[in-house]
């Protein structure tokens, strides 16, 4: 992951931290607790809110971090610390994000239909 990418990582994940703080939005720590109920509504279905899709793109930033197989090896100093380094922040940004839509439907009272979903 080059410096632009991590720069603009780095930024999302700031914006969202950001959005914590508002009022009447869920906390960082809620959210955080959050991320096992998300995951096991999503993987149930009766979370709509997050895709199989997402949830596997998520799942293999978890792989990449964790691999020993880099786009760039962690063998060269900086840059490949770096890429592993913007995916995490990657993933935690996007984790915290949609653990923030999922409390606000679980406030909500868990509605079954999402807004632009045909209804039968």
């Amino acid at each position: 992951m080059d410096r632009k990418r991590s720069a603009a990582a780095a930024g999302q994940a700031w914006q969202i931290y950001s959005e914590t703080l508002q009022p009447d939005a869920p906390g960082l720590w809620e959210r955080m607790r959050a991320v096992p109920r998300m995951l096991k509504a999503v993987l149930r279905g009766r979370y709509k809110g997050m895709s199989f899709g997402t949830l596997g793109l998520l799942a293999l930033g978890l792989i990449y971090i964790v691999s020993p197989i880099d786009a760039i090896p962690d063998v060269f100093p900086i840059v490949g610390i770096v890429d592993d380094t913007g995916m995490a922040l990657w993933l935690a940004a996007a984790l915290v994000r949609a653990a923030g839509d999922f409390v606000t439907w679980e406030r909500g009272g868990r509605p079954t239909v999402l807004v632009g979903e045909p209804v039968d």
